[in-house]
């Protein structure tokens, strides 16, 4: 029997989150496919790789990704397949080179740590950078860049996708802030943005006396606002159900309370977990008859192990939930999985 090599998260710079209990969930096998929806470093690609002779369909939006793909050994030898799009698409990307069924699918949400060290692609608000943020790159042409938002969207607008996106509670004073100083000179760099919403909001340490950027939750609106993060997080969960063959895996790692709230209702509903009218004057309707697409081995979130949170200190806020793919029809009904918990 081939010994297999250590599953390590840290490789070439780059930390991939939760990765052995990503690979433990998506128990790869010889002669399997499986999706990387979130290419990135391509961590959970290679190490899927590691486990068993199979291929794995990479998937980014990210040109400097698919570039760094394309030199991979992994790549050379055709095992790893870049694919240029954006998971939510996955179902029509793998249509157009003959694929209809997969083995496992693996997301792993919002910004990877490779865009936010660049401060040329302008996510983070710890070093300068242009007020950027799409992940498709800065010649992108299918969406406009933040700075084109806080320039040029009224108040209300502004107000809202602070606090829609990011739970801001002081959107409207950022908001009001962003309008009145754009008037004088538009913004255009990410310290000019963040150093208006730290003049703005005052920061309580943590219980372990660290304290969080007072910018971070507006970046983060910002960010998945330009980008349709959560819709495309929606697309992809849609297309994996229709994409997983029966005993297919999907493993989804998350990082706020908006994404996984998302992630928890679409499972649930798709487990059979949606309640049917009341016990009182219960509705059964044929579709609550039928056998779920999915199983849950846990309905419950996974967290991070604590040397992880000790290694890689951006792991503390992952979540990873699982699923099993059933051999059930896919549903025709939509999603209500933005919906609140």
């Amino acid at each position: 029997m081939t010994s297999r090599p250590p599953i390590i998260a840290q490789q070439e710079g780059h930390y991939s989150v939760m990765l052995p209990e990503i690979i433990a969930a998506l128990a790869p096998k010889e002669g399997e496919c499986f999706v990387d929806g979130t290419f990135g470093a391509g961590g959970y690609s290679r190490a899927i790789l590691q486990q068993a002779p199979c291929k794995v369909f990479g998937i980014d939006r990210d040109p400097t990704a698919l570039q760094r793909a394309a030199e991979f050994e992994e790549t050379k030898a055709g095992h790893l397949v870049p694919l240029a799009g954006c998971f939510g698409d996955m179902q029509q990307l793998l249509e157009n080179i003959g694929i209809s069924s997969v083995d496992g699918i693996v997301l792993d949400l919002g910004v990877s740590s490779m865009q936010l060290d660049q401060a040329e692609r302008g996510f983070s608000f710890q070093e300068d950078g242009p007020l950027d943020m799409r992940m498709d790159g800065p010649e992108s042409t299918l969406r406009q860049p933040v700075s084109h938002v806080v320039n040029t969207y009224g108040e209300k607008e502004l107000a809202d996708i602070l606090y829609k996106y990011g739970e801001e509670k002081k959107s409207r004073l950022i908001a009001r802030a962003i309008v009145t100083d754009r008037v004088e000179k538009p913004f255009e760099t990410t310290l000019q943005l963040a150093g208006l919403i730290r003049r703005l909001l005052k920061t309580k340490p943590n219980k372990d006396g660290k304290s969080i950027h007072p910018a971070t939750r507006s970046f983060q609106a910002l960010r998945i606002f330009v980008n349709d993060e959560l819709g495309e997080l929606e697309r992809g969960l849609a297309a994996a159900e229709q994409l997983l063959a029966p005993g297919g895996r999907l493993a989804v790692v998350s990082f706020h309370s908006l994404e996984d709230r998302i992630v928890k209702n679409f499972l649930r509903e798709r487990s059979g977990g949606t309640p049917q009218g009341s016990r009182h004057t219960p509705t059964v309707e044929p579709s609550a008859l039928r056998k779920a697409p999915f199983d849950l081995p846990t309905k419950k979130a996974i967290p991070p192990s604590d040397d992880e949170c000790r290694e890689n200190p951006r792991s503390r806020s992952a979540k990873l939930r699982v699923a099993i793919r059933t051999d059930a029809p896919a549903s025709d009904l939509p999603s209500t999985a933005g919906g609140r918990a």
